[in-house]
């Protein structure tokens, strides 16, 4: 049997990484978009192409009925679901094979046996895999503490609940069981020993219809925000040969257990002891496979396509060789509790890539092999045969993204903007490329997680491999989110913002004669503009002349235009690119990107806002409200719970004080900037 013609069902990069295998395999490719993802970049690139009316998940990635339709009209003869939406639902799958297509991924039986986390650890514990404790929320003792919650149906961390005391249990239980029925439609719950500095180790599983299970070595994932991923690696730096036996071992014997077919990840919490235990596996491909491709030199979606149609895997896999990192690239802000951004991506683009999806790589379709560099001399030192095998074999950096320059972020889906991947020989290699690489990327328009991945590249804890899922809570998370360009280049970078904006509209405005606008045969009093940058307000003097542009600071200007700016300090000069857009100035250079906003001096008197107004952070619904006007809070209560972009937000007072206005109820959908609550502080005297 051969797949001709394929509908990824699904968004994003998953979708454009599918694509761009099937192309290299003279595959149709078939792409389904909401009416939010219209122009979004796999939509465009697909070579047929099926709207599915709406906008939310619900309406359209998640109906199972409408992507069945989407198929039959585009004329697809399989069907490959990528990873979240779908993509371990076993009725999606029976229905893909009732409808007389070919399911890329396992067998919906296989899929149903992993997909209860409380089923599926009994399932392991049987196959003799080491698995956690399970505990009964309402069985959870004193001395069982700190727990952890978990929806049974889920992943992607929905639903998980730290819980230190018996005294917030109940709360925990009951808010994890009703995101669980959100986002999974299932709200079972159950709990398990919480170990806070565990370590998060995966075996990427592939396996065949003819009894081969390969398991292609390990990653690593312990850096985490929310429970979710942010930094993987193969690669861990934690496993040592013994060791990777051992889950080797236990990954394929818990695929075996279940008569999995195609890729699919088995996840394990690790302590630095060497001792595993099972925690889930994920019937598909995972967000992270690029590490895995990377080392191996292997094709994982060729891969599956090759299962899919029949063929049988060699008996043996190929190992792994060099090192690779990922990171998650989120439009969020690490610095404000990870919230979600959206609005226009205006720029990005990331000059040191040397491929998209692996295109360039010499990744092998199917089961091929390919040849990265001779094994190391034990006799040569591991930096110097780092040197050697980098001049043999180079850096690899590639791009999964799902966005482009000019593509708008909404609240529908999630904020992940792209990962960014690197192979080198050697870890400490690839963790200097890939911080190079990100600090060097132009992303315009909205915050990122950026600065916050370089710092933890460069952290001399993450080079030493000790990478546990406390690693943010253990390096403070305000510390590891500071901007890269610290408060003298933002102050630099204003400048060069200043004077590009002026020699924007010298050049956009000529009086008589060939003579700039406002020109005068006299000396000028100094211009000033002023801008919020995120060290705080930054005012910038300057003033014309016959010798060039001054300025104060012991700074002189070289080349000045629009886009591009010289700066000396003494005898050091520093070049800045500057982007300007309506209502944010980019600045990129060395000293590290920034973002400013230009202060208006008239700002327009609806911009104002009423002293203790709570804005809503970004567009999402209101889930839960838990205040009524006229209310007496008390700073840092919760007021109400926004949903948007797979994450609950919770909404709390700014200080002790009176809810005096609620204009929102549950159900609503609101707009970045709209007034969810008015707290009017408490006086002293009001409260005595």
């Amino acid at each position: 049997m051969m797949i001709k013609r394929l509908l990824v069902a699904n968004r994003g990069e998953i979708a454009r990484r599918v694509f761009r295998t099937c192309r290299e395999r003279g595959i149709t490719t078939v792409a389904v978009y909401s009416d939010a993802d219209a122009r979004a970049p796999h939509a465009r690139e697909a070579d047929v192409v099926v709207r599915l009316p709406g906008v939310t998940a619900a309406e359209t990635y998640l109906r199972a009925d409408l992507l069945i339709e989407a198929a039959r009209a585009a004329g697809a003869d399989a069907v490959h679901p990528g990873y979240g939406f779908l993509s371990e639902n076993a009725a999606f799958a029976q229905a893909v094979l009732d409808a007389g297509l070919t399911w890329v991924g396992p067998t919906p039986e296989a899929i149903d046996a992993m997909g209860s986390k409380i089923a599926s650890k009994k399932l392991m514990a049987a196959a003799g895999v080491p698995v956690l404790p399970e505990l009964d929320p309402a069985a959870v003792t004193e001395a069982d503490l700190p727990v952890l919650i978990k929806a049974s149906a889920g992943g992607g961390g929905r639903g998980m609940r730290v819980v230190r005391t018996l005294a917030e249990l109940p709360g925990q239980v009951e808010a994890a069981r009703a995101e669980a029925a959100t986002a999974f439609g299932d709200p079972t719950v159950f709990c398990e020993p919480y170990l806070a500095t565990g370590r998060h180790i995966e075996v990427q599983v592939m396996a065949d219809t003819h009894g081969t299970v390969w398991a292609l070595g390990e990653r690593e994932c312990s850096i985490q925000r929310r429970h979710q991923k942010v930094v993987e690696e193969a690669p861990s730096p934690l496993v040592d040969t013994a060791m990777r036996e051992r889950l080797q071992h236990a990954a394929t014997a818990a695929a075996a257990a279940i008569g999995y077919v195609g890729a699919g990840t088995v996840e394990f919490l690790a302590s630095t002891d060497g001792a595993f235990h099972f925690l889930e596996m994920n019937t598909r491909l995972q967000v992270e496979h690029p590490v895995t491709e990377l080392v191996t030199g292997l094709d994982l979606v060729a891969l599956q396509l090759d299962v899919a149609e029949g063929a049988a895997l060699p008996p043996n896999p190929p190992a792994m060789t060099g090192h690779a990192i990922e990171v998650r690239l989120y439009a969020e802000d690490p610095a404000h509790t990870w919230r979600p951004q959206t609005g226009p991506l205006h720029t990005f683009t990331l000059p040191a890539t040397t491929t998209e999806f692996g295109s360039a790589v010499g990744l092998v379709g199917g089961f091929g092999e390919t040849a990265r560099t001779p094994a190391p001399d034990a006799a040569v030192s591991p930096k110097l045969q780092g040197a050697i095998a980098g001049r043999a074999a180079g850096v690899v950096v590639r791009v999964d993204s799902g966005v482009a320059s000019g593509d708008v972020v909404t609240s529908y889906y999630d904020p992940m903007l792209a990962k960014v991947i690197v192979w080198a020989p050697t870890r400490e290699q690839a963790a200097r490329a890939l911080a190079s690489a990100l600090a060097g990327a132009r992303v315009h328009g909205l915050v990122t997680n950026r600065d916050l991945l370089v710092n933890v590249l460069r952290h001399p804890a993450f080079l030493a491999g000790e990478t546990d899922t406390a690693f943010f809570d253990r390096h403070g998370l305000d510390e590891l989110a500071k901007p890269l360009a610290d408060e003298d280049a933002q102050r630099l970078s204003a400048v060069a913002a200043a004077l590009a904006a002026s020699a924007a509209e010298r050049a956009a405005a000529t009086a008589g004669a060939g003579l700039p606008s406002a020109w005068r045969n006299v000396a000028s009093a100094a211009q000033t503009r002023s801008y919020q940058a995120p060290c705080g307000r930054i005012d910038v003097a300057y003033r014309g002349g016959r010798g060039g542009v001054h300025l104060d600071e012991g700074l002189t200007a070289g080349d000045v235009g629009p886009a591009r700016v010289e700066l000396s300090r003494g005898p050091v000069r520093y070049a800045f690119d500057v982007a300007a857009f309506d209502g944010l100035v980019c600045v990129d250079s060395v000293l590290g990107p920034v973002a400013l906003r230009p202060v208006e001096r008239f700002p327009e008197p609806e911009a104002q806002v009423a002293t203790g107004s709570l804005l809503a952070p970004l567009p999402g619904a209101v889930i839960r409200v838990a205040v009524a006007e006229g209310d007496r809070v008390t700073a840092g209560q919760p007021l109400l719970w926004l949903e948007a972009m797979k994450m609950q937000h919770e909404i709390t007072a700014p200080t002790d004080g009176v809810v005096t206005s609620l204009p929102v109820t549950t159900g609503r959908q609101v707009e970045v900037g709209a007034v969810l609550a008015v707290v009017t502080p408490t006086t002293p005297e009001a409260s005595e």
